[in-house]
């Protein structure tokens, strides 16, 4: 993992991510980070036919430019297998449609090691494994640098953000499409923009280590979210 990502994001730094197909190669790597410095990125297993060894794959080439991959896992009730999908070369987790502070804590105890989770020790595959033979070194590191986020894409999300920032959770990012269909399924819903949801959320976590990311795309609308409290960037990758 990139030196500090973890402690970045924390801190409020302004961070930036691109996201790739399952299938990219080096090419298709090489032509993102021509157009910009990125500090992770994204892979989405949620909605993309992804296999576990394609995922490896894909880690390992992201691996050669010191990125690293943040996963989206197809479903919250899949947190017990978080685990076995950071062993596979991930170091960072993306839980899509959570809504409450229990799903947080069953998250946080797949996603890291004792005494802070019940993670499981083991997988040949996992990133940076090589640089520590004893198992307590890993689980340290780990420990200190795994990024996990939580994905908010409605309206209880949103209402129940403050729960779900938990000391271990380093972010809490929006699912746009999915909260806008959220938003207008309610007659009347307590916050009625994506804007107000997400400076809501950010109000909600003040005081917190817990991040706001936000898909925004592209570069020309990232003031426009930084505004309202988002301080991590999920774009399209762009060319010079």
């Amino acid at each position: 993992m990139a030196q500090g990502l973890k402690a970045k994001i924390r801190s409020g730094e302004q961070t930036l991510g691109f996201g790739l197909r399952y299938d990219a190669g080096r090419q298709q790597f090489e032509q993102a980070l021509e157009g910009a410095s990125y500090d992770f990125v994204f892979v989405d297993g949620q909605h993309s036919p992804l296999s576990e060894e394609r995922l490896v794959e894909f880690c390992n080439i992201a691996d050669n430019y010191d990125l690293p991959v943040r996963f989206r896992i197809k479903h919250p009730h899949d947190a017990y297998l978080v685990g076995n999908m950071l062993d596979l070369g991930p170091t960072g987790i993306e839980v899509p449609l959570v809504e409450s502070a229990m799903t947080a804590h069953e998250v946080v105890e797949s996603f890291y090691f004792p005494p802070i989770g019940r993670r499981s020790n083991g997988g040949a595959a996992r990133r940076h494994i090589e640089n520590f033979p004893q198992v307590n070194d890993y689980v340290a590191w780990w420990n200190d640098n795994g990024v996990l986020w939580l994905q908010v894409e409605s309206m209880q999300g949103v209402l129940h953000a403050h729960g779900m920032a938990l000391p271990e959770v380093d972010c809490l990012s929006f699912g746009p499409t999915d909260l806008t269909l959220d938003i207008e399924s309610h007659p009347n819903p307590p916050y009625s923009t994506l804007e107000a949801c997400v400076e809501a959320v950010a109000r909600s976590v003040e005081g917190t280590q817990t991040a706001i990311c936000y898909r925004n795309g592209s570069p020309d609308t990232r003031q426009h979210w930084a505004d309202l409290g988002v301080t991590v960037f999920l774009e399209a990758p762009v060319s010079r």
